[in-house]
């Protein structure tokens, strides 16, 4: 997929005509999904390319709203998967102050009409231009005679509207299983394995100590059956994520995974970390024996689990 990042008024030389998918698309979840796969129906209809149009970093970011420092799916993530659906070519417009006072009518005429769109997809609650005053509606209007706008309608997942906030409240409650439903996918975490203090060593399982690549959401304390894929691999794993309150006094909250029936050396590595179900809260034992105890019945709760899902 081609990649072009667009600072403020400053487009592309030379683009060729397109069909796009505009939106922030964090996640990249099962609504997003319907929206970029109909763009893509457009773009074959027509013989053109298939785009996105998208923004970083987050609008709400910029703007001083809490909440949205971290990433379902970092911009990184993001084009990777958006490249698996099949699109073939983005562009992220850097998202700053000055972009955000643009008005509907000239994010129209200032960007879409030079950069060459043929079509357009958005979901049905789209909002773009200054103070977000732009709707899809409107955006149908000021297209009319130019370039068809389609608008897709909400996606619901048994009964619920799927949306990128209501993934991030399961993330940060740890129900990643719900959160996998609206996704369409695990929620993952991609991050170099760094040294720890290897108390998992001595206690018999050794753990990976996940150093998130970007500003991930985290999920929320406690322990997880996941797996954990790294290079051509997959690896049934039990993660934790937490302050350790057994062996540490604070500090910064780790992701710690232990791969089960693996054996190796996973430092420097770039693995990505697949939360599947959560097991039970993160708790503070006293003493390393009871530590150890509670961790082998983890893993056997993450293998019975797996089985029921074979």
């Amino acid at each position: 997929m081609n990649v072009y990042t667009i600072a403020y008024e400053a487009l592309p030389a030379s683009v060729q005509p397109h069909v796009a998918a505009i939106g922030y698309f964090d996640g990249v979840h099962l609504g997003h999904q319907a929206v970029v796969r109909k763009a893509i129906a457009r773009a074959r209809e027509l013989g053109v390319a298939a785009s996105v149009i998208t923004f970083h970093p987050h609008p709400r970011e910029v703007l001083g709203r809490s909440g949205y420092a971290r990433y379902i799916t970092p911009l990184a993530d993001k084009l990777a998967l958006l490249a698996e659906l099949g699109v073939q070519e983005a562009y992220v417009i850097r998202f700053d102050r000055d972009f955000a006072a643009v008005e509907p009518e000239a994010f129209v005429e200032r960007y879409l009409v030079p950069l060459k769109v043929r079509g357009v997809a958005v979901g049905f609650d789209f909002t773009f231009g200054h103070r977000g005053r732009g709707t899809a509606d409107a955006l149908v209007r000021l297209a009319a005679g130019r370039f068809p706008v389609d608008v897709v309608a909400p996606v619901t997942a048994e009964g619920e509207k799927v949306s990128s906030t209501a993934i991030r409240a399961r993330l940060l409650e740890g129900r990643v299983d719900e959160a996998a439903r609206l996704l369409g996918r695990p929620y993952a975490i991609t991050g170099t394995v760094v040294a720890g203090n290897r108390i998992g060593r001595t206690l018999g399982f050794p753990t990976a100590n996940v150093a998130p690549s970007e500003p991930y959401v985290i999920p929320a304390h406690g322990v997880y059956a996941a797996e954990v894929a790294w290079r051509d691999a997959v690896y049934d794993a039990v993660v934790n994520i937490g302050v350790r309150p057994t062996v540490a006094k604070g500090g910064e909250p780790t992701v710690e995974a232990h791969l089960l029936d693996f054996s190796g050396d996973l430092y420097g590595e770039t693995i990505a970390v697949r939360f599947l179900r959560y097991l039970r809260p993160e708790q503070r034992f006293p003493d390393l024996d009871a530590l150890r105890a509670q961790i082998a019945r983890d893993i056997e709760a993450a293998r019975r689990w797996r089985k029921t899902k074979a």
